[in-house]
């Protein structure tokens, strides 16, 4: 606790992600070159692509780079919190505690996409903003229209029930979101913990490198709907 601010195992992991990050990029810009070579190479290599890929889905280079900070800021920070969390050591060295008669361990750090709370969270930013970004791209009345439907349009029954659809599908991005990254890391933390104490070694190496790419699917897939979510809040409801 910090006060009455609760620091918790995975928000720890989180605020350190999130510093390496900003260190990371910091000193490249500090250091950067006209022509690159080293963390710059590798650090270009990856905007690029990042950019590319976004461009493909938006066709519209300016409508990519707008939102590029937001894409890329949700890959790489969930990439590299799926990955920090199996580093040796997080999620199985802890505090000894006894529950309901069996001893369990309460990790001093854990993957922060394993904590309900961040995913959650992570989660309404990522449809909240898509909200935001059809209203200022269509307008209220415009993007409201992909959700109630005029009595003077016809087929107004159909319309309707198409637009409750849409509307309860906005709501459910927030459940599905949440759930995917969450079970999906937590599962995995979970599977690798019961390998460990069965098998210790060898054994688990497979397990290791399957959550490795889990890890990065994770990342690809939250990126990628929630660009794909943005591109479609900008399409008027006619399209």
């Amino acid at each position: 606790m910090l006060g009455s601010f609760p620091v918790t195992n995975s928000f720890l992991i989180g605020f350190l992600v999130s510093l390496g990050m900003v260190l990371v990029t910091w000193f490249i810009f500090r250091k950067k070159e006209l022509v690159p070579r080293g963390l710059q190479n590798v650090f270009e290599l990856i905007v690029e692509e990042l950019l590319s890929f976004i461009e493909s889905v938006t066709e519209d280079k300016a409508q990519a780079k707008k939102y590029f900070p937001l894409i890329a800021t949700i890959f790489l920070f969930v990439l590299f919190s799926n990955w920090i969390g199996l580093l040796p050591g997080l999620g199985t060295v802890g505090l000894s505690h006894i529950k309901d008669g069996h001893s369990t361990i309460i990790p001093f750090l854990r993957s922060t996409s394993a904590d309900l709370n961040f995913t959650l969270a992570l989660s309404l930013i990522a449809v909240i903003t898509v909200q935001f970004t059809g209203i200022v791209a269509l307008g209220i009345i415009g993007y409201g229209k992909k959700f109630l439907v005029s009595p003077f349009h016809k087929p107004y029954v159909i319309g309707t029930i198409v637009g409750i659809l849409e509307l309860v599908s906005e709501v459910g991005k927030t459940i599905s979101f949440t759930f995917r990254l969450f079970g999906n890391v937590f599962a995995g933390e979970v599977l690798l913990t019961v390998m460990l104490h069965l098998v210790p070694f060898f054994l688990p190496l497979p397990f290791m490198f399957l959550e490795i790419f889990v890890g990065l699917i994770q990342a690809v897939v939250f990126s990628m709907l929630t660009l794909v979510f943005l591109k479609m809040a900008t399409i008027p409801a006619e399209h």
